[in-house]
């Protein structure tokens, strides 16, 4: 698919600008939260004109004048006219007569903004202080505020007047006035303190590099830190890491320092660029739309993806903040000193620094076996919207800023990152980095295309990386491949892979190259590398004893094996790797069709006695799609609990409530959960009245209960229980002071079975729950049978007031309704959706619109298809 470079709303060329200097000063500390700033633009008129037009969102602008520096002479035009376009988010200053051509032109404005609740552009976040604030911080109604701001992709504009599009790259200087008693932060160190006015300073910062204008950040808020050094120097010193928090909470942060120095090392080494700037901060904020945001030399993240407490969270948010901070600094080269050239190339970005956030996780944790991890979440994750007609290539046309907000999303993030590491996989990790340094090196400090970085590992490989990557990157979709077998040898087919099991020729126009990863070729037991590139093929000298393709799941692509094989690897599970991605195979063909549940249920028998978290993971993944499909049909579901608690008794009884060691290693503790919330969710009376018994000890504060099981023992008691345990966990919810307690609190009051107590818990969700946490309602609800019809009720009857409450920021509009809607397995569902937006502006979430038609009715064909199949094999093999 070709990208229509013509189709971008960019602003006039006319000029260009090389160094803003922002002044921000007169914060209200409370009522609007208004603030006052002015910006002085050095820039290049390049075109003459007698307008300029720049970004602007949410601002008002005073006034506007152009100074020119001549030789000896300052000339001055003052705008006679401030225009504003709003839709289109731009400002049009107009002045009586042409701005001449001039190569050191500068653009003043004075403007005023607000510090919005919004999570975007300069924002204030709410929370509840750890110990007693700094006399001067402000409050919003019950809670204290702290100020940060987050400006990608299009919300630069929103803080100050700015050219806001990301090949418009400046160095900027920065200086805020704020409270004494506080801190301030910005991308760079500070340069110099001097008073203000009565009980305020005004701080100023060191010039940045040339950057985009998202990737400017400040902050301010009453602080504290703690720093380690970089082992490695750089000009001449260890570099200071610090990791800032809101007073109280900086001992949660040791964890994330314990990792961020060794990462900047690490990438500085495989990069062969040491790290640019003279600090990396690293902050958590409060309220946050996304996890984290990656500004140079000032890292933001939400409070779960940066701070573990090591006696009260919960052990799996490790792997949370370990990868995260990776992914963060992983854009410090890449995406920060080399930066996509416009929004179409996102996955440059965020692919990369997906893949190499986790090899640095790997790098660290070897013994948490990440790679399988990603087969098992972040590669099936891409699989399920990739396998839709409504997915888009991974190069993506991008318009302008609603357009770019609906691309984070798993396609950019995790087929991206995908591809890149089945690339890296076939060039070899040292070449392919060979190769990543040199595009980073050729393009430092400016802007760059995937062409470039093809042709960077092209130089280092020898190899023809765009032939390889091409269909990769500007198809839509990725193949499965189907396997018939003759004695010595098989036939591989590719075709597109559509959940819905109804590809048509004009689907089917891509020919993908696809490294086979072949085990089991006759008398060898290396790995054959084949490189598939045909739409049919014969391979020859195959064992027919054993083979198996794609090894380590280093390919973006489905297995189709004939059932008696699948089986057959059923009784050969010790001669598989981590074996997640043939069950999310397995998974996947029973959901479009092209193999059968009862294949899948069969394949899932053999698995009793594993004992790998992450292959348990994608057992009950798989086993939880099935359910959520058939989970009207009462029969079907009893039938499958039963499957359920046969299959997983052994392990269940085998790893107990407890640890038997003193230090457990990180993927047991995480299997233990797993393994008793799904027993106790299929109804395993045991553990049920044990997890019950623990709730109401720990609810009446007469006992302790393990952290790593809150989610377990929570959901459990929610999922039996009525309203007295409803309001205890809602009262944790309240008063709970570990990091993670309120999410984890709020997954499982989503998993009531009484409908009655749905009012309350969505009057709950929207008023009390802070918005950056309200779809992880959404999804618990929209998984929940008992309360998914309540929930798209709720959403029909006050669509205008939750637009309204959510839309400020589209991105957490897109995601509430995406995640609110994409459970449901009927065409009547899917119609009345329909119905409902047709007609209305969705701009901002039509992606996911089609999304959720097209989720819905892959899951009601399956539902049709395959529910007399599978009540036919769960009874035939005894569990209905």
């Amino acid at each position: 698919m070709a990208v229509d470079y013509n189709d971008r709303d960019i602003l006039p060329d006319t000029v260009k600008p090389t160094n803003y200097d922002i002044s921000i000063y007169d914060l209200e500390l409370g009522g609007d939260f208004g603030y006052q700033g002015t910006v002085s633009i050095l820039s290049k008129v390049i075109k003459s004109s007698k307008e300029i037009v720049l970004n602007s969102h949410q601002l008002k602008i005073h006034s506007a004048e152009v100074k020119l520096e001549h030789t000896k002479t300052q000339q001055t035009f003052t705008a006679s006219e401030i225009s504003y376009d709003v839709p289109r988010q731009r400002v049009t200053l107009s002045f009586p007569e042409e701005i001449p051509l001039s190569k050191k032109a500068i653009i003043v404005l004075s403007f005023e903004g607000t510090i919005n609740n919004d999570m975007a552009g300069f924002y204030r976040s709410k929370y509840k202080p750890a110990v007693t604030p700094a006399p001067s911080v402000p409050k919003d109604g019950e809670h204290h505020v702290m100020f940060s701001t987050q400006f990608e992709s299009c919300d630069a504009r929103r803080a100050f007047p700015c050219f806001d599009e990301p090949n418009l790259k400046a160095t900027f200087d920065f200086q805020i006035e704020f409270p004494e008693d506080q801190v301030a932060l910005s991308n760079m160190p500070e340069k110099a303190v001097k008073k203000g006015k009565d009980g305020f300073k005004i701080v100023s910062f060191e010039r940045t590099p040339i950057m985009s204008t998202y990737l400017l950040a400040w902050a301010v808020g009453d602080f504290e830190y703690v720093e380690d050094f970089t082992k490695r120097t750089y000009d001449g010193k260890h570099l200071p890491v610090r990791v800032y928090t809101t007073k109280g909470l900086k001992g949660q942060a040791r964890f994330a320092l314990d990792h961020a120095p060794q990462i900047i090392d690490y990438f500085s080494e495989i990069f062969q660029i040491d790290y640019p700037l003279p600090k990396c901060d690293l902050l958590a904020v409060h309220e946050f739309s996304h996890g984290a945001m990656e500004n140079w030399g000032l890292i933001t993240y939400r409070t779960t993806a940066v701070l573990f407490d090591e006696k009260a969270s919960d052990i799996k948010y490790k792997n949370r903040v370990a990868y995260v901070v990776a992914h963060e600094l992983a854009h410090q080269w890449f995406g920060n000193l080399v930066t996509m050239d416009w929004w179409n190339e996102l996955w440059l970005n965020e692919g990369f620094a997906t893949w190499v956030g986790w090899l640095a996780t790997d790098h660290i944790h070897p013994d948490w076996h990440v790679w399988p991890q990603f087969v098992s979440e972040g590669m099936q994750t891409a699989f399920t919207l990739d396998s839709l007609r409504s997915s888009h290539p991974i190069e993506v046309p991008v318009k302008d800023a609603l357009d770019v907000d609906q691309i984070f999303d798993h396609i950019s993030y995790l087929k991206g990152s995908s591809v890149i590491r089945m690339l890296a996989n076939h060039l070899g990790q040292e070449t392919f980095l060979k190769g990543v340094s040199n595009y980073l090196k050729a393009h430092a400090y400016g802007n760059a295309k995937t062409s470039d970085l093809w042709s960077a590992l092209s130089q280092a490989s020898g190899e023809d990386v765009p032939a390889l990557m091409d269909p990769w990157i500007r198809s839509i979709g990725f193949p499965v491949l189907t396997v018939s077998e003759d004695p010595g040898q098989i036939s591989i087919k590719q075709t597109r892979y559509l959940s819905t099991g109804d590809v048509k020729a004009n689907d089917d126009n891509t020919t993908w190259w696809i490294p086979l990863g072949l085990e089991g070729k006759s008398g060898s037991t290396a790995v054959a590398s084949i490189a598939f590139t045909e739409k049919q093929d014969v391979i020859r000298e195959v064992d027919g004893s054993f083979y198996k393709l794609n090894k380590d799941n280093a390919g973006f692509y489905r297995v189709n094996l004939p059932p008696t094989r699948l089986s057959k690897l059923g009784s050969q599970i010790d001669r598989l790797s981590i074996s997640s991605g043939l069950i999310g195979d397995a998974g996947a063909l029973a959901l479009s069709g092209e193999a059968s549940t009862s294949g899948l249920l069969g394949f899932l028998e053999g698995f009793q006695s594993e004992t790998n978290f992450l292959v348990w993971s994608r057992i009950l993944g798989s086993l939880g799609t099935v359910r959520s499909v058939f989970s009207e049909d009462e029969a079907i579901m009893n039938a499958l609990k039963k499957f359920t608690l046969k299959l997983i008794a052994p392990a269940v009884e085998k790893i107990g409530w407890e640890s038997s060691e003193k230090e457990e290693d990180f993927l047991t503790s995480q299997l233990r959960a797993a393994l008793l919330l799904s027993a106790g969710t299929n109804g395993h009376e045991q553990v049920v009245a044990e997890a019950k018994r623990q709730f109401d000890l720990y609810t009446t504060g007469k006992g302790h209960i393990d952290p790593n099981l809150r989610g377990v023992i929570f959901g459990i008691a929610i999922r039996e229980g009525g309203k007295s345990e409803y309001a205890a966990l809602k009262k944790e919810w309240q008063t709970t002071t570990s990091v993670d307690g309120r999410e984890i609190s709020l997954r499982a009051l989503g998993r009531i079975r009484d409908t009655e107590l749905l009012p309350d818990y969505l009057e709950f969700l929207f008023n009390e729950v802070a918005t950056q946490d309200m779809h992880t309602g959404a999804i618990m609800l929209a998984a929940n049978s008992k309360t998914r019809n309540g929930l798209w009720r709720y959403i029909r009857d006050n669509f205008d007031p939750i637009k309204e409450k959510l839309g400020k920021n589209m991105v957490v509009l897109d995601r509430f309704i995406k995640q609110s809607l994409i459970k449901f397995n009927d065409r009547e569902a899917e119609k009345e959706i329909a119905v409902f937006f047709e007609g209305r502006d969705n701009r901002g979430y039509d992606r996911s619109l089609k999304v959720i038609s097209d989720t819905i009715l892959g899951r009601a064909a399956y539902k049709e298809r395959d529910a007399k199949v599978v009540s036919e094999w769960l009874a035939a093999h005894g569990y209905a």
